[in-house]
């Protein structure tokens, strides 16, 4: 299985993500020019080789109209009158934002190292004052406003969609640090550019790398005490806090922010686990360097390899129900299918007192099995859950595209354990079989005369 692995050993920052996985790309002067060719207004990638500790690896940086800004930054409309340079955004409101930024006065080195307290130059560390330094007056973008930009860039609809839900999560996040509507949550101009580049970036490259499996280690969150517009906030800020719940975090020596808002939610809507790292055969190594230095490598280090053939942790949680009707059991499936679960099934049981009911089970990966339990108690009416892990074996799986009657028809293949076969998706061929007024076995014969 194609498995992507970060290491999050020094935290994560988007400029520190980006460059790691531009270093494991086929061709990276490619992806660096196709990034440059997406449409982000004012927007140059910039990238150069860092030595950290004595490990080479990349930088990253974002200057929009020839400018090294800062992150993005967004704060509860009422909060924008403070100027602490906290512009400097990191997109992560809080104004801890610019918690991570540290000191709102530091001249953040504008490199990007995220963070760690390291003003935290770490989303991009990039020199906060732009409001006042580069004539750039407070204006704020909401989520909509956000929503427009990506939605006119050069990329595909499945990375926008990508895009915005990772700029879901931070605002979501921001919302219930301040404690008011999303709505209400907006983004600094200038820095949203920035972080726009940073979460595009990321998404691009993961899609053009398309794991079929992307494990994260547990992340240094970092320690102690950040500033802010509010005062002083502990580590990791609340946005942050928020958007690892329920994920390994830890803290350690280095004192500042080392996780972002932006790296923070990066990881959490990829990551299909987080963990130690698996056990597999690694084909690339990406280091993304961060601007500071420190007694540790400040870097995100990405492994892509491949992982446990034909063997999978899963985890089935089982309830019994005998008071919920059938269309109720069958919106519970559509909500647990969309909060994460792998298969959802019934069977029929006779409960106590020879009541007929449905034993509920859920497979799903031992990463998502909180939100599972979560979604299983709000939408059935069980009041006790079971769980049992399981080892399970799987067969490889791969997917092609055949062109044929001019419809374009996936055709999934699985392998291993001696065995290969593969099928063609029942709605493509149904499109064909339609068409032509045909069966569908027929409709994959036609296909077949394609190859």
């Amino acid at each position: 299985m194609k498995t992507l692995y970060f290491e999050c050993g020094m935290g994560a920052a988007g400029d520190m993500l980006t460059a790691a996985l531009l270093e494991i790309v086929p061709d990276k002067d490619k992806c660096v020019r196709e990034l440059n060719e997406i449409g982000i207004p004012g927007v140059k990638f910039e990238v150069s080789p860092s030595v950290k500790c004595g490990i080479t690896g990349t930088h990253v940086s974002v200057k929009i109209d020839g400018i090294e800004e800062a992150d993005l930054l967004y704060d509860a409309e009422h909060h924008h009158d403070h100027d602490h340079g906290h512009e400097h955004g990191h997109h992560h409101g809080h104004d801890h934002e610019h918690e991570h930024g540290h000191h709102h006065d530091h001249d953040h080195d504008h490199d990007h190292d995220h963070g760690h307290d390291h003003d935290h130059d770490h989303e991009h560390g990039h020199n906060h004052d732009h409001d006042h330094h580069h004539g750039h007056t407070h204006h704020h973008a909401s989520m909509a406003d956000i929503e427009a930009i990506v939605n006119g860039l050069n990329i595909e609809t499945t990375v926008k969609d990508d895009v915005l839900a990772v700029y879901r999560l931070i605002a979501e996040a921001e919302s219930h640090a301040h404690g008011m509507p999303v709505t209400e949550i907006h983004f600094h101009e200038v820095g949203s550019m920035d972080a726009i580049a940073d979460i595009t970036a990321v998404c691009c490259l993961v899609r053009a790398i398309a794991p079929d499996r992307i494990v994260v280690s547990p992340i240094h969150v970092g320690s102690g005490h950040v500033h802010c517009a509010h005062g002083i906030l502990p580590v990791p800020a609340p946005a942050t806090a928020y958007i690892l719940r329920d994920v390994p975090i830890y803290g350690g020596r280095v004192r500042g922010e080392l996780c972002t808002p932006t790296g923070a939610a990066l990881l959490r809507h990829f990551a299909n686990e987080f963990g130690d790292m698996p056990v597999m055969s690694v084909k690339a190594i990406g280091y993304g360097m961060g601007a500071k230095d420190f007694e540790e490598a400040n870097c995100v280090r990405v492994m892509l390899g491949e992982t446990g053939r034909g063997t999978d942790e899963i985890v089935e949680l089982d309830c019994n129900i005998d008071d919920m009707t059938g269309e109720e059991l069958g919106y519970a499936f559509e909500k647990l299918f969309t909060a994460g679960a792998r298969d959802v099934f019934s069977t029929p049981i006779t409960m106590k007192k020879n009541r007929p009911g449905i034993l509920l089970s859920v497979l799903c990966a031992p990463s998502e099995k909180a939100s599972i339990i979560r979604a299983i108690f709000r939408y059935t009416t069980t009041i006790g859950v079971r769980e049992k892990p399981l080892r399970r074996y799987v067969l490889d799986r791969s997917e092609d595209i055949v062109l044929a009657e001019g419809v374009y028809v996936r055709r999934k293949e699985v392998s291993g354990y001696g065995v290969a076969r593969s099928k063609y998706e029942f709605d493509d061929l149904r499109k064909i079989a339609d068409a032509k007024g045909i069966s569908l076995r027929e409709a994959a014969a036609l296909v077949e005369e394609k190859q």
